[in-house]
Formats: C-alpha cells, structure tokens, sequence
C-alpha cells in the first residue's frame, strides 16, 4: 500500500440484489491487473474510515437510490476538498446496525477524522432492488457500461497521483 496506488472499493453485499453490484464491478476492474491499483471489496462501509487511509486516491462503487431507473450511473467526486455526500442517496438498504451508517456517513467521518484520500471518485449505480437473490435484469444489464465508467475514473485517478 502507498499513496501513489488508488484505492477500488466495490461496496455492498454479495447476496441482496442489485447491492451486489459494487463487488461485481471491482472484480472486472481487478481482472485488469492494472499497476498501482489495490482492489478490495468491503459489505460494511465503517470499513472505509482506515481502509483507504495510506492511499493517494480512492474509488468507490456502490449501489445508490435517488429515484431514478435501474442502472443508472451516477458519478460524484468526494475528495477531502468536495462537498459532502447526499446521505439520501448513500444509505445502506434499510438495515439496521452498522449499515445504516452508509457510505456518506464514512466518506464524512473520514473526512472529518482527516484520513479521507484528496482524490475520492464514487460510481453509483442506480439499484432498482435490495432483496435477497440475484440483482436486477436492469443493473445486470448495465454491468458493462457500470465497468467502463469505472475504469475511465480509475485512469483519472491514477494520473492524478503522477
């Protein structure tokens, strides 16, 4: 780990739906083998605080709701000098526990604990369902445009730290 690497985190679980979609990405991405790239996937995003502390920039994709189609893209800049995260659209499906904090919450934490990377790009993709079971026909159906969208982010990123 160095700051000169960024930082993939595919965020969300593996089994509920269209939350699955952040792992499935980072996997792709992580097939890449692209230098001074460390791929990881987390369910809990508490986990973010000290996991991209080191880390020059991070990119983070998850599954959003803000009402709009599944499979929509959504792509937001969260540095530690952006604007803060819409809770609303970056809270964890409705469960209790820890994953009611979501990832505004960790990206604001962090941000306030100072280990927030300068560099933090989010790719949202758009969850039409956080069921327990495959994902949705739409997010699976948008998985390819989801890859491409973070490995065009993920460039910029890694060109921001040369």
């Amino acid at each position: 780990m160095t700051d000169k690497n960024v930082l993939v985190v595919g965020l969300g679980s593996p089994d509920r739906g269209d939350d699955a979609v952040g792992a499935a990405v980072a996997a792709r991405l992580e097939e890449m083998a692209l230098d001074r790239v460390d791929v990881v996937t987390r369910e809990d995003p508490t986990q973010l605080v000290q996991l991209w502390e080191g880390h020059g920039a991070a990119l983070v994709i998850d599954a959003v709701m803000s009402g709009r189609p599944p499979g929509t893209l959504h792509i937001r800049e969260v540095g530690d000098a952006g604007e803060p995260l819409p809770t609303h659209a970056f809270t964890a499906a409705g469960r209790g526990g820890s994953h009611a904090f979501g990832l505004a919450g960790a990206v604001e934490l962090a941000r306030t604990l100072g280990t927030l990377p300068t560099h933090v790009t989010v790719v949202g993709v758009e969850a039409g369902t956080f069921d327990h079971g495959p994902m949705s026909p739409e997010v699976e159906a948008k998985l390819d445009d989801a890859v491409k969208t973070a490995a065009a982010e993920l460039l910029e990123l890694r060109k921001e730290l040369e």
